[in-house]
């Protein structure tokens, strides 16, 4: 089912201050900042030849980032993102397996303009799985 991993997320409470530290410090190039009302979140991204790192800070009090950055105020990694090739038949397979996927369960457009679902933490060990379609 997975393919390649597609990014880590990590939340941050300063989106151009953390952005200016990977750039200035380990010479990396970022992108844009790229807002996702639906998400409640802004993210920039960092691309490597293996994959890619975001970050994300919130957008707006009632972002699920600012909950994660009260519990943890310096940031942290926030979730792992895996490619899969038809999110749909992902989503069912899991949902089978009795894996909760958060929301209403519908796909939702991603900061890549593909369709993304988040998978419960607490279902893989503590850490949150988002599925990206490609």
């Amino acid at each position: 089912m997975l393919d390649r991993l597609n990014h880590v997320a990590i939340a941050v409470p300063d989106l151009q201050s953390a952005s200016h530290q990977y750039k200035t410090t380990l010479g990396a190039t970022i992108s844009e900042p790229i807002e996702i009302p639906d998400q409640g979140v802004t993210v920039v991204f960092i691309e490597l030849p293996n994959t890619k790192i975001e970050l994300l800070e919130p957008l707006g009090e009632k972002s699920p980032i600012a909950g994660f950055l009260e519990k943890n105020p310096s940031g942290g990694i926030h979730h792992l993102c895996y490619e899969v090739d038809d999110i749909l038949k992902a989503r069912d397979k899991l949902q089978a397996d009795g894996v909760r996927v958060l929301g209403d369960g519908e796909p939702k457009i991603g900061a890549h303009g593909k369709p993304v679902l988040f998978l419960h933490p607490k279902d893989f060990q503590g850490t949150l799985i988002e599925l990206e379609e490609v």
